[in-house]
């Protein structure tokens, strides 16, 4: 699956380039994506630069949570939900905490501390697939529940509205709450139908129902704050969560007698060595999406929703955004520039700009999280796992919209 996508990207390019050039005389298209292949494989390398320091970083603490039990503990308070939604992975085993710490750390906006805890999560369920270039079930659902990445706190989203000027910089929370939601219970479902996982399953049914308790106590408690109080909250409670984690992770260690750092060495170590392997899938996927997005396609797959949506007789400012929703599941700088364009271009507080603000936020880059999470293991048949991200990102999508015209008019 994924060969053919790669393949379809440049051939798809090719395509409409000789179209621009033939049908349309423009001579130029063929050096922008020339030039689209070399920005990319930079762009890659910069990637990987940040990504070394956030790596060594995070999975050097997580060494310390392994040595101190954490993760098994984890795993334990875990086990009952897991053995429904991933019967591949035993009772107890690391994996479960992994992943558990994953979760926590998208739902609250870290996404520097997401990743590497998700390879360390991926590694962990590779070492239980019994075929090793074939994505497991278990690593399927965790890949698209990342990909949907249910978050609570996107304060990145926040400050990019705050630096250009918005009048209420958390305007967007709720819309983003509610879209990414949608985008994660749809990925759920959609796993859930392929591979036949019982979600009515007391248990799995108890652990819902938790979750949106919890959600609703959530939405009741900051509804009633005012946006200046609710940015310095969601600041406030994400950088309190991720450096109480550290000092968690280092207290309990020490009080277990742990070398925490040693062990931070030894993670850390391992940490570097995994970044640096990652390079190449991630070149490969951002040439490909580099020139896509520099042979028009996307550009013209506008112009003709844009006709449709007339057609129908439809408000058409959600088209306006779309770019944003469109380089989303591609390229997360790429969406994050699109974006800032459409800010730039509408104003911050435009319809557009709020819209392309919720769908930056309702789901994660799918294309991306596939080529580093899976490359990472050596995965190249994902199976229905693409299928079901896709899935995620569309219903991310629609409730973005549906969300911004309900709020915003």
């Amino acid at each position: 699956m994924l060969n053919a996508i790669w393949l379809g990207f440049f051939l798809v390019a090719f395509a409409s380039a000789l179209w621009q050039w033939l049908g349309l005389g423009d001579a130029e298209v063929f050096s922008r994506l020339v030039t689209a292949l070399f920005d990319m494989a930079k762009l890659s390398v910069e990637i990987i630069l940040v990504l070394v320091g956030t790596m060594t970083l995070w999975l050097g603490f997580l060494a310390i949570a392994e040595k101190a039990g954490l993760i098994r503990l984890l795993a334990r308070l875990l086990d009952p939900l897991f053995r429904r939604l991933l019967p591949e992975v035993p009772s107890g085993h690391p994996a479960a905490g992994h992943i558990t710490m994953n979760f926590a750390a998208n739902v609250l906006g870290l996404d520097n501390a997401a990743t590497p805890i998700g390879l360390k999560a991926m590694h962990a369920l590779q070492s239980l697939n019994p075929s090793k270039d074939t994505a497991s079930n278990a690593q399927i659902l965790f890949l698209v529940l990342n990909s949907s990445s249910l978050t609570l706190l996107p304060v990145t989203i926040f400050m990019y509205r705050a630096q250009q000027g918005a009048s209420d910089p958390t305007a967007v929370f709720l819309p983003i709450l509610l879209a990414t939601s949608a985008s994660s219970l749809v990925g759920l479902l959609s796993v859930a139908l392929m591979q036949r996982l019982k979600l009515w399953d007391p248990v799995v049914l108890a652990w819902l129902a938790g979750i949106a308790l919890g959600m609703g106590l959530l939405l009741s408690t900051l509804a009633g704050m005012s946006a200046q109080a609710l940015a310095a909250t969601s600041t406030l409670v994400g950088n309190l969560t991720l450096f109480g984690i550290i000092i968690g992770f280092l207290g309990i260690a020490a009080l277990r007698r742990v070398n925490v750092y040693e062990t931070f060495i030894e993670g850390a170590r391992e940490g570097f060595s995994f970044t640096v392997s990652l390079l190449p899938y991630l070149v490969a996927m951002l040439v490909a999406i580099g020139v896509l997005r520099a042979s028009g396609v996307l550009d013209a797959g506008l112009d003709g929703i844009r006709w449709l949506a007339e057609a129908f007789g439809w408000d058409t400012r959600f088209i306006d955004a779309l770019p944003t929703a469109l380089m989303k599941p591609l390229s997360g700088s790429g969406a994050r520039a699109m974006m800032i364009e459409t800010m730039n271009t509408h104003g911050v507080d435009s319809f557009a700009a709020l819209l392309a603000a919720t769908f930056q936020g309702s789901t994660e880059t799918t294309f991306y999280v596939i080529a580093v999470y899976f490359g990472a293991v050596g995965i190249r048949r994902i199976r229905h796992g693409l299928g079901c991200a896709l899935l995620a990102d569309l219903a991310g999508m629609l409730t973005a919209i549906w969300v911004c015209y309900w709020f915003f008019g």
